[in-house]
């Protein structure tokens, strides 16, 4: 579904990102993990067209993305969760959703209301908070908001960069459960999670960033894998 070959990103003068070359199948989970600043996020916003590789190829489903506008790669059917959850202030939760449905704007208006209605199912505690506004809610809420903003735009690829930073430990169970429920619907994520030990039981496959390259590959269900993963982020 999603590959990615060489591919250098600069911020200014800074070599970020170093020659990344991984790929992402249909309905598989893709933990991404390392130490801060080895270039996770910014392999994140390189994909999403937030930031634009100098060099190297980026295919979705076959067709090139590498370049293109952050909204043509949203509407390609890649959906961003940001670590910083970006809830607009001034709306409600109802409306902030709502201008998730943007990412599929030829959908009907029947279509973009069971959407929303599905998001709500999925979600009842947004649902009990409908009309509150978005930034008055807890982290823990905003968070689920920010990643139910981007699932009522039905995509076909999650970026879920660091849902649990800051986060209650009762919190963050409920994102796991979220994050393996969505697994077992056969969502296609790229998960960039600091805590590593909780987020790879709900990875089919591990990759370990270190200085802006990939420097191991594994089986989320391999005990040996798991062992190398976290020997190669503790260098």
């Amino acid at each position: 579904m999603l590959s990615l070959d060489a591919i250098h990103t600069y911020y200014g003068l800074s070599h970020i990102l170093q020659g990344v070359s991984l790929q992402l199948g249909a309905g598989e989970v893709l933990g991404l993990f390392g130490r801060n600043g080895v270039g996770k996020s910014t392999l994140i916003k390189t994909i999403a067209g937030w930031v634009v590789p100098t060099q190297g190829s980026m295919t979705f489903n076959g067709v090139s993305i590498a370049g293109l506008t952050p909204d043509r790669i949203c509407r390609q059917g890649i959906g961003l969760v940001p670590e910083d959850r970006r809830i607009f202030p001034g709306l409600s939760v109802e409306e902030n959703l709502r201008l998730g449905l943007m990412q599929a704007p030829h959908r009907s208006r029947a279509a973009a209301q069971h959407a929303l209605d599905q998001t709500f199912s999925r979600f009842p505690r947004l649902a009990e908070r409908r009309h509150q506004m978005g930034t008055t809610l807890s982290g823990g809420e905003q968070q689920m908001l920010a990643i139910a903003r981007v699932l009522v735009g039905t995509p076909r690829l999650l970026l879920i960069d660091e849902p649990t930073e800051g986060l209650a430990p009762m919190i963050v169970d409920e994102i796991f459960q979220l994050i393996a429920s969505l697994r077992a619907e056969g969502v296609s994520i790229l998960l960039v999670e600091q805590n590593v030990m909780r987020a790879m039981p709900v990875c089919d496959r591990i990759v370990a960033l270190e200085r802006g390259t990939v420097v191991f590959e594994g089986q989320a269900q391999s005990a040996s894998d798991r062992e190398r993963l976290v020997a190669a982020i503790a260098v």
